[in-house]
């Protein structure tokens, strides 16, 4: 199959998931925005200064993407097993790549102004230059890919479970990657156990944004390893989905 075709298939499949929804509920990107936003208001109200706002502006556009990534990798192929969508897609001339694309891609489409909104932030504040813009940008793309294959990979190997249990796991698993490990702060207050961000792709994404507004020192080796780390997950999550999943019967 040509490549302009699975790319095409994946922006239609990202638009039938992502429009119908914004249309229908506008409030959505609101909805969005306060749920990355709420650790903010309480870092503001309970901060001594410094660059705490920067430290959770950081954290929320790492969260927004997350969440864009685990929720389409989880709830959105639940969701297409009850209202037929997949199946539909399925008997279609698609690849299954256009379909894993254009589900993970729907929800990072709507999160865009959120992440404008964050990054005019810091971008006022003088964290934000065009040269940390250049090396932002793939930083939060392979935090989304790692998360929405994390979230295709549990969908794939749970795909007898009931879409409530889906969606409830999808929220849980959101908010253990985003509040726990350090994402709104700085992986430095983890002291020696500093190195259990590496792991852990939020953080280890957030470190490396950190790192990049010289916010955090790290060594062009440990920036490397946290990259190799990052790319390495993102495969292993897809290898693990494709010997499990089944895109038609034979």
């Amino acid at each position: 199959m040509r490549i302009s075709k699975i790319v095409e298939d994946t922006l239609i499949i990202a638009w039938i998931k992502s429009y119908p929804n914004f249309r229908r509920n506008p409030l959505l990107l609101l909805v969005l925005a306060m749920v990355s936003a709420i650790p903010l208001f309480f870092m503001l109200m309970f901060s001594s200064g410094g660059n705490v706002i920067v430290h959770g502006l950081i954290g929320a556009m790492v969260s927004t993407v997350s969440f864009a990534g685990v929720l389409s990798g989880i709830q959105d192929i639940a969701d297409d097993r009850y209202v037929k969508i997949r199946e539909m897609i399925v008997a279609m001339p698609v690849h299954p790549a256009s379909y894993a694309l254009g589900i993970a891609l729907a929800p990072l489409v709507l999160s865009i102004p959120t992440l404008i909104f964050f990054g005019a932030i810091m971008a006022y504040l003088g964290f934000l230059t065009l040269e940390t813009f250049v090396l932002l940008v793939p930083a939060l793309i392979i935090v989304w890919a790692a998360m929405s294959t994390m979230g295709f990979m549990i969908s794939t190997y749970l795909w007898k479970s009931s879409m409530i249990m889906l969606n409830n796991l999808s929220n849980v698993l959101g908010i253990a990657f985003i509040f726990i490990p350090p994402v709104y702060f700085s992986e430095a207050q983890l002291g020696s156990l500093s190195w259990i961000s590496v792991i852990i792709p939020t953080s280890n994404v957030a470190g490396l944004i950190r790192s990049y507004m010289g916010l955090l020192p790290l060594s062009i080796d440990a920036i490397v390893v946290r990259w190799a780390v990052l790319v390495m997950t993102t495969i292993a999550f897809i290898v693990l989905t494709s010997m499990k999943s089944k895109w038609r019967e034979n």
